[in-house]
């Protein structure tokens, strides 16, 4: 496959999301830009941070699903 420099890694997303997933870091990595928003309004709560772990073993274990979601499909800001 060729390598575009629009194409997303899901071990960077996965990072992200692990380490500055409550500010929603991966979400606007991955294009997502309106959960990107979501995530810092409700960053006081812990929820995002609980959420983006998640997110982040999801990743990192699910690379082709990852690729298919993120890389082959248009992008949409409500995308999760």
């Amino acid at each position: 496959m060729k390598e575009n420099i629009d194409m997303k890694n899901n071990v960077a997303a996965g990072l992200l999301a692990l380490f500055l997933g409550g500010l929603g870091i991966h979400k606007f990595y991955n294009g997502s830009w309106r959960w990107g928003i979501l995530y810092i309004l409700f960053v006081w709560t812990y929820v995002p941070a609980l959420v983006a772990i998640i997110e982040a073993i999801i990743y990192l274990t699910n690379a082709s699903q990852y690729d298919i979601i993120y890389n082959q499909m248009p992008p949409d800001p409500w995308k999760w």
